[in-house]
């Protein structure tokens, strides 16, 4: 199974493309330039530099949230323009668990986090055990707070990924609690942990097409927000 995968949800971006478990090439960007200047033409030069066409492609994978409202909706659209033209199957992949998968080998609780604003991250943790992940809660956006009696209440070390991982790092710690933060090559999302859940996906049968493929958000924008706020005060 040949699977490219997209990985746009944060400041960075990234393309990888990958033969079941074998990773045949990635491309990752930290330039400041905008996703929709660099995802496509990553994608289009990742193809040709691994001797592949889009035809030999089996599944297109997108880190389709949480994450920046911009950066998901860019890497779900990229996805979908990929898919589309040979309705290719596709995988909804969780920008938590793609940064799990990174940090899988290693054994224990993962605490993946990316920083939401607010005091709260966009969190999941997972158990690592023998290269596999079991997930111990869904994605969801948490105070800082509510996430370290959580943890807490485990018992157990965190390693911590993701870029709001120094932020729960600071939290746990002023709290006398064991973490570990992942090293700065795997601390941030990457494509080919997008390929990993999309291999999970389609092992448990999860694709979807690219029509119903959408972003998964977990909570409302900004503008939506500060919407809602100044309806609440005016009544219209």
């Amino acid at each position: 199974m040949k699977i490219i995968a997209l990985e746009s949800s944060a400041i960075t971006a990234s393309v990888a493309i990958a033969e079941d478990e074998k990773l045949l090439g990635q491309s990752f960007q930290n330039s400041g330039l905008t996703h929709s200047a660099t995802l496509m033409p990553m994608a289009a030069d990742l193809l040709k530099n691994t001797g592949l066409t889009l035809d030999e492609i089996d599944v297109v994978a997108v880190a389709a949230g949480p994450g920046s409202f911009t950066g998901v909706r860019i890497g779900v659209a990229a996805a979908k323009g990929l898919a589309w033209p040979g309705d290719k199957p596709c995988a909804p992949c969780s920008t938590l668990e793609s940064m799990a998968w990174q940090c899988a080998h290693m054994g224990g609780e993962i605490c993946a986090a990316m920083d939401a604003r607010r005091n709260q991250v966009y969190c999941a943790r997972f158990l690592a055990d023998n290269g596999e992940l079991k997930r111990l809660t869904e994605d969801r956006a948490i105070g800082l707070d509510e996430l370290g009696a959580e943890i807490r209440a485990s018992g157990k070390p965190q390693i911590l990924v993701g870029d709001g991982a120094a932020l729960v790092q600071k939290s746990l710690e002023g709290e006398g609690m064991s973490c570990v933060l992942m090293p700065p090559h795997l601390l941030y999302q990457t494509a080919w942990g997008v390929v990993r859940c999309a291999l999970r996906l389609a092992r448990e049968g999860e694709l979807v097409s690219a029509a119903a493929m959408a972003p998964s958000y977990h909570r409302l924008s900004q503008a939506e927000r500060e919407r809602l706020e100044r309806k609440s005060v005016t009544g219209s």
